[in-house]
């Protein structure tokens, strides 16, 4: 005889399946026009829970953050489906129908909406209010609703996948961004387990606060350059492209701790903004330049430095010699070498507006300091390994930055020893990583081995562990050596 604690156990699952279904139909729905509602639903998340909260999701989750909101947004859908299920009667419909009407409502107001999305969302708050009017009883009825639910996700990653691949396409007829399939070198070729001097497009790490990148056309798409100008422009890829230059650049997230990875350097392809700002000729009261994504997230920056060329902005249509990959800004974004990503410039480039010093950013408004924050020197340990050269060594290498202004040293240290100097790579520019080596003496036992950058400036790495927020990290890479 089943208890009441079963009957809930039951009435959970059940309506746990229901939700499932109800979001897989949703999700399909939202799919057909290339929209997402739980991309929705997890951008509403990102933008409305406290930095604090974000800082230790980034910390947990990693590179593996858009995986880990998707899934945390699923989980907490069921969630609130089962508390829905295990509401009285007499509220479970009013309080269903007021839930699917603010996904709606808020599917209508997110810088991502698309009527495929509140579609979606309606027709997913119609399955719910049905399926917890008559939960499934038994076992077949509750597997009936979750083979719904996966096939719907079936339906909405095929639908999804076939709007990629399409879009692939286009980027791929576009043809080569600059110098393709030239590999630079730097005499650190024979290193194994060292960085590439230049990271592949798919290694380089992604940060942004969407969880999947706006499709565009490049047919189509124009950037505008619009505001306080005397001369508005409306420039396509081909006309920007034929005023790019390549530049070699490192690009850092500002939660790149020492020795991770949220780092990569780049053979970028792109037109300086201050042959932009001088064909549009900025207006008196023009101070800054507001970098507008086509889903309106916005990144702005001063004119004067970049008008003048002390900053070397660019807009950037094209990575390692082919155009921009939808992950990282197709079809341009804009980069000033030696900022943090978060404040160097939006991805899914559709406008750069000048404006006075009243416009105020989307992280800036979510406490971080209006900025800019330049990336600090730091150098990176990738190996750690019995040395060729003779017995008895260990050899240390990695990569260094100190952008804008290059590289002039990488020391290493064993324990709290004297810090001695690496050799260093051939440089590829002053705001690129600059690839080291050295030999070190360790007798048997275990070692701790730290690194550290000098810039041309004279700034030396700082030792002091900082978090990210809200200055950016600090601290020596530290790996510990077993000989």
């Amino acid at each position: 005889m089943l208890t009441n604690g079963d009957r809930r156990r039951g009435g959970g699952i059940g309506a746990a399946a229901v939700g499932l279904a109800a979001l897989g139909v949703g999700e399909a729905i939202a799919a057909t026009r290339g929209g997402s509602l739980i991309d929705t639903l997890g951008r509403a998340a990102i933008d409305a829970v406290p930095v604090p909260v974000v800082e230790a999701a980034v910390a947990a989750s990693g590179r593996h953050d858009k995986i880990a909101t998707r899934f945390g947004i699923g989980a907490g859908v069921l969630a609130a489906t089962v508390g829905l299920g295990a509401l009285p009667d007499r509220l479970r419909m009013p309080v269903t129908a007021a839930t699917g009407a603010g996904v709606a409502a808020l599917a209508t107001r997110l810088p991502t909406r698309s009527m495929s999305t509140v579609a979606g969302a309606v027709t997913a708050a119609g399955v719910l209010a049905a399926g917890l009017r008559r939960r499934p009883h038994g076992l077949l009825g509750t597997l009936a609703w979750v083979a719904t639910g996966a096939g719907m996700f079936a339906a909405a990653h095929t639908l999804q996948h076939d709007l990629d691949r399409k879009q692939d396409n286009d980027i791929r007829r576009i043809g080569p961004m600059g110098a393709l399939g030239v590999v630079p070198q730097d005499g650190l070729e024979d290193e194994p387990g060292l960085s590439p001097l230049v990271t592949a497009a798919h290694r380089m790490y992604v940060a942004d606060v969407n969880l999947r990148p706006p499709r565009i056309d490049p047919a189509h798409w124009r950037l505008s350059v619009t505001g306080k100008v005397a001369h508005p422009l409306r420039l396509s890829l081909d006309e920007l492209a034929e005023d790019a230059v390549e530049f070699d650049a490192v690009m850092v997230c500002v939660h790149n701790h020492p020795g991770e990875g949220r780092a990569g350097n780049g053979r970028w392809f792109g037109v300086p903004l201050a042959d932009l700002l001088k064909h549009a000729i900025p207006e008196v009261g023009a101070t800054r330049l507001v970098t507008k994504a086509v889903d309106g997230y916005t990144i702005s920056l001063p004119i004067e430095p970049l008008r003048s060329g002390e900053w070397p902005g660019y807009v950037v249509i094209g990575m390692n010699g082919e155009p921009l990959t939808p992950a990282h800004g197709f079809p341009a974004r804009v980069f000033v070498p030696g900022l943090y990503g978060q404040y160097t410039g939006s991805k899914w480039l559709g406008e750069l507006e000048l404006t006075d010093d009243s416009h105020v950013d989307y992280w800036v408004r979510r406490g971080w300091p209006a900025g800019p924050l330049w990336v600090t020197p730091q150098a990176r340990i990738d190996v750690t390994a019995p040395g060729r050269a003779a017995a008895g060594t260990t050899t240390v290498a990695g990569v260094a930055w100190a952008p804008p202004h290059g590289v002039a040293g990488v020391e290493v240290r064993v324990g709290e020893g004297d810090w001695h100097p690496a050799d260093l790579g051939t440089e590829l520019g002053p705001a690129a990583w600059r690839r080291w080596r050295t030999a070190v003496e360790l007798p048997p036992g275990e070692h701790r081995v730290q690194a550290r950058a000098i810039s041309r400036s004279g700034e030396v790495q700082e030792g002091r562990h900082r978090a990210p927020f809200p200055t950016g990290p600090s601290g020596f890479h530290s790996v510990t050596v077993q000989v």
